[in-house]
């Protein structure tokens, strides 16, 4: 007793005392964590309501412009000073530009407009019409456009200050400028245009890929008070309203252009619209292109090789489905013949030949899925069936012997809970949508669900949701 010590303590072990609430509370975390697992571990299928709608299409183009174009030259040396508008009709005999062979005509000309000028309703709006179009045109990436639309603004504001001189062109007959200066008109009928560009002889049949690209185009503006030589270009006529736009197209377009014969275009300059005749043609490296032919608005792009227009096409209509809900299944082809209602439910299905263990030859009755149809045959389901199967046919037991196969375009239908294929006949697709016809006999109905990702399940297999 004299050797206990009786400092020391003993631990006292509390008994284990479970409680019902901390039960409960682990079951349901265990519950949780295991929901949570299933979820980001189980296969997730998204389903898609099927809508009517169209598909907008990528009509928009940039056309070369072909016309009737007449390159005029200088018959004698000198400043060349425009007095017709560009864009302007003028007739034959129509003043259009003076040769000065001195020089001293622009200083003449300076002097008498030295006062206030002010620009008319119509010129105003012809600056507005080239500072619009070329904004709405203006690529970053081919920036050499931007000297094009510099060179244009800087001979329409020179040619534009020349007009009023024609209002006093007979005060230079009585100047000292009379036997230098040279008034030149137009020897024949058509709408003026002060630039070149190598295309005025352009014909369908010459079209090729590098022509038809903006970043190859050179055109070379005819500005005022230039020294010209004599049979130098001076001005150009487009001498007929018939003109054409050349587009450069896939097989696809150039047979549905071609198909329509007759296209309407908006030009997206003024967003007027045409309509223009087709016509295609395809060079020797298979570019195609297509030419529309107008008749009118012509006077409107005088000085415009590239257009941009939009193709005014009847946009497909019917059942809009995505593209990833799009599957090819393989199915056999049956004789209609051979296909009868049997079975506890009447149902369609074919009587197959089967053999007993003795060797007895009977036949069963295999219910069927219909998925399709031809004017002989149907499209049964592949799973219920195997190559060499013989079907027997019920009036005349004759056997036909079950080979024949092709495959159909369809989706993955969720209505019933489970995956049925629907045959579906695509009118038309771009890249991410198909246009599907609607109201057919095995396809779809607007409001079904199908699988938005056809990958994600396999025939006949329960949906969860």
């Amino acid at each position: 007793m004299a050797n206990q010590n009786p400092n020391k303590i003993t631990k006292y072990r509390k008994p284990l005392n479970l409680n019902i609430g901390m039960i409960i509370f682990a079951v349901i975390f265990i519950y949780i964590v295991i929901c949570v697992f299933m979820y980001f571990t189980a296969r997730h299928i998204v389903w898609y309501q099927v809508m009517a709608g169209s598909l907008s299409t990528n009509n928009i183009y940039k056309a070369v412009a072909l016309r009737s174009e007449t390159i005029v030259e200088a018959t004698d040396a000198g400043y060349v000073n425009y007095f017709a508008r560009e864009g302007s009709k003028v007739a034959v005999g129509d003043l259009v530009y003076a040769v000065d062979e001195s020089g001293k005509l622009a200083d003449y000309m300076n002097a008498d407009a030295a006062g206030e000028n002010t620009l008319s309703e119509t010129d105003l709006n012809e600056l507005r019409s080239e500072i619009v179009g070329f904004a709405n045109s203006f690529d970053s990436s081919n920036f050499s456009t931007v000297y094009d639309f510099k060179y244009d603004m800087e001979g329409m504001v020179l040619k534009l200050s020349n007009y009023s001189i024609m209002e006093s062109i007979d005060s230079i007959q009585v100047s000292g400028l009379a036997g230098l200066v040279k008034q030149c008109t137009s020897p024949m009928a058509g709408i003026v245009v002060y630039s070149m560009d190598g295309y005025e002889e352009l014909k369908l049949e010459d079209m090729t890929a590098e022509k038809m690209d903006p970043k190859n185009y050179e055109k070379t503006p005819l500005l005022g008070n230039a020294l010209v030589a004599a049979g130098s270009p001076v001005y150009k006529l487009s001498t007929s309203e018939d003109w054409s736009l050349v587009i450069q197209v896939d097989k696809d377009r150039e047979e549905q252009l071609l198909k329509a014969e007759y296209v309407k275009v908006r030009f997206l300059k003024n967003q007027e619209t045409s309509w223009g005749l087709v016509e295609s043609f395809t060079n020797a490296d298979g570019d195609i292109f297509v030419k529309l032919t107008f008749t009118n608005s012509m006077i409107t792009f005088c000085n415009d090789r590239f257009v941009d227009i939009e193709l005014i096409l009847d946009d497909e209509t019917g059942l809009k489905i995505p593209n990833s809900s799009v599957v090819e299944k393989d199915f056999f082809l049956i004789p209609k013949a051979y296909v009868t209602k049997g079975g506890n439910s009447g149902k369609e299905g074919v009587m197959r030949e089967v053999y007993g263990e003795d060797g007895t030859a009977s036949t069963e009755f295999v219910e069927t899925t219909i998925y399709n149809e031809t004017d002989e045959e149907y499209y049964v389901d592949d799973s219920t069936l195997r190559i060499g199967d013989y079907l027997v046919k019920p009036e005349t037991m004759e056997k036909y012997a079950v080979s024949k196969m092709d495959s159909l375009i369809g989706v993955y239908n969720i209505n019933k809970g489970y995956a049925d294929f629907k045959q579906v006949n695509i009118l038309y697709n771009n890249e991410e949508y198909s246009i599907v016809q609607s109201n057919t006999a095995y396809g779809l109905n607007v409001y079904d669900y199908i699988v938005l990702d056809a990958s994600t399940v396999s025939e006949d297999e329960l949906i969860y949701e």
